[in-house]
């Protein structure tokens, strides 16, 4: 369970609010959930395999005294990821804040990359945003709000194979300022959160590759999830409601 709780006068700024966050059942997905619904709000999330952790992070979400749901959805179909909207707001009555999180990496040399490879990382890193944020629309009223995770990788390339995933996640920062523009005469926010090298679940355990992660930063360390969590947080709350189309590294200076 997450070092996340609920104390005594603790301000709950998202009080009375419905989320769902997509790839929520790991690493910056479960514990933005978390995050979410230890400020107030109760939450739905998406995951496609794994259903033992997704159900781990409904019951630190119930814990809460939230309530919480978890919707099986391959981010890879477009149908799925707005069934997941249409579910949430059926059974918890209404989306306030839509949290486009899941994504994949594929990489490799420019020559060795294939169609397949960049069918996929488009069908799950820019269509399920886009299905996901449409689908959502349709029920985010005045003080919605729609944060997206895209990466460092989509403002500057730090290494080598990252090409692909790069050009999935630099659509992210495009698409996160048309819709900003599009939603904002509706009182509904747009924001991307741009992580760098994040400690989870699936960093590499290869010394060597972690050093390459930190050396890139200017702090010296990798992030963690619950840094990347508290900013998704703000940006759904009160408090950012005239923050809109930005994009917000948190990337330990990656991109300086």
């Amino acid at each position: 369970m997450s070092s996340n709780s609920v104390t005594p006068g603790r301000s709950l700024p998202l009080a009375g609010k419905v989320a769902l966050v997509t790839g929520g059942s790991r690493g910056i997905g479960a514990e933005t959930a978390r995050r979410l619904a230890a400020d107030g709000a109760d939450v739905a999330l998406t995951y496609v395999r794994g259903a033992e952790p997704a159900r781990d992070v409904v019951a630190d979400i119930e814990a809460l005294g939230r309530r919480a749901l978890a919707v099986q959805a391959d981010a890879a179909d477009p149908a799925a990821s707005r069934a997941a909207v249409e579910r949430t707001v059926a059974e918890l009555g209404r989306l306030d804040i839509l949290v486009n999180n899941a994504g994949t990496w594929s990489g490799g040399p420019l020559e060795a990359l294939t169609v397949a490879q960049f069918d996929e990382i488009i069908a799950v890193n820019v269509r399920s945003v886009f299905a996901a944020t449409q689908a959502a629309a349709g029920h985010l009223g005045e003080g919605g709000r729609i944060v997206t995770i895209g990466s460092c990788q989509g403002d500057r390339v730090t290494g080598q194979a990252q090409t692909l995933y790069a050009m999935s996640k630099s659509a992210l920062n495009g698409f996160t300022k048309g819709v900003a523009l599009e939603l904002g005469e509706r009182g509904i926010t747009a924001n991307l959160v741009a992580p760098g090298p994040i400690r989870t679940d699936m960093t590499p355990t290869d010394p060597q590759l972690v050093e390459g992660f930190r050396s890139r930063t200017k702090v010296g360390r990798l992030g963690t999830t619950t840094e990347v969590a508290a900013l998704v947080s703000y940006l759904a709350g009160p408090d950012a409601g005239f923050t809109t189309g930005g994009i917000f590294a948190v990337d330990g200076g990656t991109n300086i």
